[in-house]
């Protein structure tokens, strides 16, 4: 198995005028004027350069940079750039499905990327390096690191997603014969706490749910070209949804299945990596967590309870600080 890992990340510019009148063409109800239809996961931080200096700075191993987006790009990328593969929607995912504004079918087709590695790392664009990290933090032993342990399913915007998800990991799976297969990958005191809800939940005869850390995944491409003849019909489903629908299943499907066969390496990400909720309340440790360096990844999710232009000024700021030079992905 090649030792090459790439990085894949997904943008999308909401604030082009092109594609606010696409979204607003085929979304019932949009109007063109409104700033995506005040739907926060598509406002623009302007902090995308940064996630490209944490990668060069902190990650120089990486390959390839797989850069996807429906077409578009900020006018600082440079497109020349050695490690950079500018992906779009249209390279990979067929023609009838598009424009598609919809992240699922964007994850569920990674595979089809052309030349993308076999071991690759999917990222969001709030995902971020800040702070030098190994191959060994996403693969070791040629194995995806990842978390593994139960839980109950959530109660957030996700859930019927995640549903489905399980639907096809238990119509597939026997959750006895998975944890006899491999007992001490999921039972490993490495997780710390975690470990206790996969305790807690062991009676249950099916599984209803695994922690889900809000943070990049690692991947094998052969994963996605595993399941596909398996789940295809709701694969194929989920791609034709141009807007997202609460029967689709996303890229958990693919890590839960790589849990299933025991193709991971048992590591609690929660050691050096970190989510945050973007709040008012939030915005000070944030800005510590960045400029202390304090954790290797951060994750900063977008909500509606912050003054936006205030936390992106302090987070920008925050980030300029352990990353003031320009990278080769800019011009």
């Amino acid at each position: 198995m090649s030792e090459d890992i790439d990085f894949v990340v997904i943008w999308v510019d909401g604030g082009d005028p092109e594609w606010r009148r696409e979204y607003a063409k085929y979304k019932p109800g949009a109007r063109a004027e409104q700033n995506d239809t005040r739907d926060i996961r598509f406002r623009d931080w302007e902090n995308l350069k940064y996630w490209f200096r944490g990668v060069e700075k902190f990650a120089p191993w990486v390959r390839a940079v797989h850069f996807v987006t429906c077409g578009h790009y900020p006018s600082w990328l440079n497109l020349n750039a050695p490690k950079l593969r500018f992906v779009k929607h249209s390279d990979y995912i067929p023609g009838q499905y598009l424009p598609v504004f919809n992240s699922h079918p964007i994850e569920v087709n990674l595979h089809r990327i052309q030349g993308l590695s076999e071991q690759f790392v999917y990222f969001n664009d709030d995902m971020f390096l800040i702070k030098p990290v190994k191959p060994e933090r996403f693969f070791r032993n040629g194995l995806p690191c990842d978390l593994a342990a139960l839980n109950a399913n959530s109660t957030n915007e996700s859930v019927h997603i995640v549903y489905n998800d399980l639907h096809i990991i238990n119509r597939n799976f026997i959750k006895k014969a998975v944890f006899g297969k491999s007992f001490f990958k999921w039972y490993n005191p490495k997780y710390g706490t975690a470990m206790l809800r996969t305790i807690a939940l062991s009676p249950w005869p099916r599984f209803t749910g695994f922690v889900d850390p809000h943070l990049p995944n690692s991947f094998f491409k052969s994963t996605f070209e595993k399941v596909w003849p398996i789940a295809e019909a709701k694969l194929w489903e989920t791609t034709s949804h141009r807007f997202r629908d609460i029967s689709d299943v996303n890229q958990y499907l693919f890590r839960y299945w790589q849990l299933m066969e025991s193709n991971f390496y048992p590591y609690n990400v929660y050691k050096d990596s970190i989510a945050i909720d973007i709040e008012d309340v939030n915005l000070d440790k944030i800005d510590r967590v960045i400029r202390n360096q304090k954790k290797a990844v951060l994750c900063i999710n977008d909500t509606e309870r912050i003054d936006f232009e205030k936390a992106k000024q302090q987070i920008n700021s925050a980030f300029a600080s352990i990353l003031p030079e320009k990278s080769t992905f800019e011009l």
